[in-house]
């Protein structure tokens, strides 16, 4: 397997995420070199920004292994993302684009499309795909880095499982799509922060014996959105 120096990072991020290197497992250069077929450089330079990422740590006379992410750990991405996503949401609604716009309109009808004929798996990438594009359309490169990282997380952290009810989830999108239209930040970060917690119960820690998470007992002021 070889691919791009500059790919380096990349390639061991959805190899982490995926759960080739399992958790603790130790990641020696060479290893990774000569699994990607480049220099032992741009290895070593990919486990600095891995490490920064929380992906690995380096440990004295064991080197780098992958981490191994605490329950709190992984409880706190969930608290993150239900504060970073309506932030993103109410600045899309400031800042997008109609070709972002396009996009994601163009999404959620696909979406709704393969709910209604319970393609599953196809639904789990139009989720990351819509989420990926209303974090664009905020108009910050660093949060949509965040929440970039952030997804790469939780998908390391939890299995997600698909919602009982997909065709309502979609409609949450497209709530979404059209207070982002409108200019109207407040719904459209009310609608994204209730979207998230309804979220929640989907989300089973990959850890042995992880169960599913616990609703947060704070309530998401949701007035907005029902209105």
């Amino acid at each position: 397997m070889r691919i791009p120096a500059h790919s380096v990072c990349t390639a061991i991020r959805d190899d982490i995420v995926s759960g080739v290197f399992e958790r603790g497992a130790r990641l020696t250069e060479e290893q990774l070199a000569r699994r990607y077929g480049v220099s032992r450089v741009p290895v070593r330079e990919a486990l600095r920004t891995l490490e920064s990422e929380g992906f690995v740590v380096t440990r004295r006379h064991a080197g780098a292994q992958v981490a191994e992410p605490t329950e709190q750990e992984a409880a706190d991405l969930l608290d993150m993302r239900a504060l970073l996503e309506p932030l993103g949401a109410a600045r899309a609604a400031q800042r997008r684009t109609e070709a972002h716009l396009k996009v994601l309109r163009g999404l959620v009808r696909l979406g709704q499309e393969r709910a209604r004929r319970g393609q599953g798996e196809d639904l789990r990438s139009l989720g990351g795909w819509f989420h990926e594009t209303l974090a664009q359309a905020s108009g910050s490169p660093a949060l949509t880095a965040l929440l970039t990282q952030l997804r790469h997380k939780i998908a390391w952290t939890y299995v997600v499982e698909q919602p009982d009810r997909p065709v309502e989830a979609w409609a949450e999108h497209g709530a979404i799509v059209d207070a982002v239209a409108r200019g109207d930040a407040e719904r459209a970060r009310a609608l994204t922060a209730l979207h998230a917690e309804r979220s929640l119960p989907l989300h089973r820690l990959k850890s042995p014996g992880g169960g599913r998470v616990r609703v947060s007992q704070h309530a998401v002021n949701t007035t907005s959105a029902r209105n």
